[in-house]
């Protein structure tokens, strides 16, 4: 019997993705190698610099700046995370008895690193739905970006080494923080945003676009030598989503395609751009031309 390749594969559990997890997708193309990391974007640094795996899950703006940044990654037009960003932002009611986007002018506002795709979202939302000068703003992170040539803007600055978001938040050293699944489940933090759920639907239903989180990637040198099985890889991520249980009526959060995924990839460059995590813009067709010589334009 002929040997298939193993791919070492960064991939987070989620509905769409447990198909795959589970073993109940398979191919005989090929196997999987699960690495299930805790949290997900622990794979993106190394993936990103490295290029650790096969195939991984990556932050979306982690990689524009690795796309700016000629790094051989090839992005696939398969979205496993997105979601509302509103409510994502947070204070806690023991220092401010009310916080609201147009307090925030001078204020403290941490984020776990200035190019995450979460923090992006919300400045995006506090800038054009609440008009907040982002620079009026003093920006505290934890971590560095994911790209080890990317300098933050001079208007952020870092936290003291060996403190975190959280613990800072929770002591008042900080007026407000962003948080995305680490958000703490205690009556006394409460979204900056008002009626953050009813805001971020709002704004999809204005819109049609999606606050897209992480997509899936794979190393170029995988793309080049065996196109047929990033196809194969494809094919079964698509399969994955379809086992999935369907919410009838449900906004769709995963679309997997170029044509679902395009418009809100327009608007990600856009606003990575004018947030100085990219030094240039650059079109959606350039970040998924190696994807559409593989997979087919109508993918």
């Amino acid at each position: 019997m002929t040997n298939i390749p193993t791919l070492s594969t960064a991939l987070k559990r989620y509905a769409t993705t447990e198909g795959l997890l589970s073993g109940a997708v398979t191919s005989p193309h090929f196997n999987f190698e699960f690495h299930e990391i805790e949290p997900i974007h622990d794979a993106f640094k190394p993936m990103a610099r490295e290029q650790r795996f096969d195939v991984s899950e990556m932050a979306v703006f982690t990689y524009l700046q690795a796309y700016t940044y000629k790094k051989p990654i090839i992005l696939l037009p398969v979205v496993l995370a997105s979601r509302f960003q509103h409510g994502c932002i947070v204070y806690n009611t023991d220092f401010h008895e009310t916080l609201t986007p147009d307090m925030l002018p001078g204020m403290k506002v941490g984020v776990r690193a200035y190019t995450q795709t979460t923090g992006a979202w919300v400045r995006n939302i506090l800038s054009q739905e609440h008009h907040l000068d982002l620079e009026s703003v003093k920006w505290v992170i934890f971590e560095d970006a994911h790209l080890a040539e990317y300098k933050e803007p001079a208007f952020v600055s870092r936290a003291p080494k060996g403190t975190k978001l959280l613990p800072m938040l929770m002591s008042g050293e900080i007026d407000a923080g962003i948080l995305g699944n680490d958000l703490p489940d205690d009556p006394k933090i409460k979204a900056v945003i008002p009626d953050a759920a009813k805001a971020g639907r709002a704004w999809h239903d204005k819109t049609g676009l999606l606050p897209v989180n992480h997509m899936l990637v794979v190393k170029r040198d995988l793309a080049r030598e065996r196109p047929d099985l990033v196809r194969s890889v494809y094919a079964a991520f698509k399969q994955s989503k379809e086992m999935a249980p369907a919410t009838p009526g449900a906004i769709d959060m995963r679309p997997i395609g170029f044509d679902a995924i395009t418009p809100s990839l327009e608007l990600v460059i856009q606003l990575a751009y004018e947030q100085q995590i990219i030094p240039e813009r650059f079109s959606v067709d350039e970040l998924f031309a190696e994807a559409r010589a593989i997979l087919g334009a109508n993918s």
